[in-house]
């Protein structure tokens, strides 16, 4: 069953990403206390306009693969998203509405691996997880998220 398997954030651009028991989705705004959340992430003057930085997530799944296929042993944290999921194929929730826990999301695009993922888990990261590192989302109605909590859509 499409579930969330643990939520990350961090107020500092390059920070680590701290594992919380919950989190606040706001609409228009991200993850409360999240780095842009707060207008200082590292992509937020790049981004501004286009809320597609709201919230990120990955799937557990393309974790395990990554760091199976690599012979690497990164934690969830380490890939730099704010929610980790098991069950779902994020790429198919892309232009599509779905629910995490009390909150409603859409799927706007892709969340490639870019040079700055690769500063933190290696080149490898930018050919390994390619197509697979995740999902980009808008928000459109907020929320509380836990671990556990299911993700459907409507």
């Amino acid at each position: 069953m499409p579930e969330v398997v643990a939520i990350f954030t961090t107020g500092e651009p390059g920070g680590s990403l701290l594992s919380v028991a919950e989190a606040t989705l706001e609409r228009g705004k991200g993850l409360v206390g999240d780095r842009y959340y707060n207008g200082k992430g590292t992509f937020s003057h790049q981004l501004k306009f286009s809320r597609d930085w709201e919230i990120t997530l990955i799937e557990s799944e393309e974790i395990e693969r990554f760091n199976s296929l690599e012979l690497f042993a990164f934690s969830p944290a380490e890939f730099r998203r704010n929610i980790v999921t098991s069950g779902v194929r994020l790429n198919d929730l892309v232009n599509r509405r779905f629910s995490v826990g009390s909150a409603v999301l859409t799927g706007i695009r892709l969340c490639e691996p870019c040079a700055h993922l690769a500063k933190f888990i290696g080149p490898a990261s930018v050919k390994s997880l390619a197509h697979r590192a995740g999902l980009r989302a808008r928000i459109l109605s907020g929320g509380v998220v836990r671990p556990g909590d299911r993700i459907t859509e409507p």
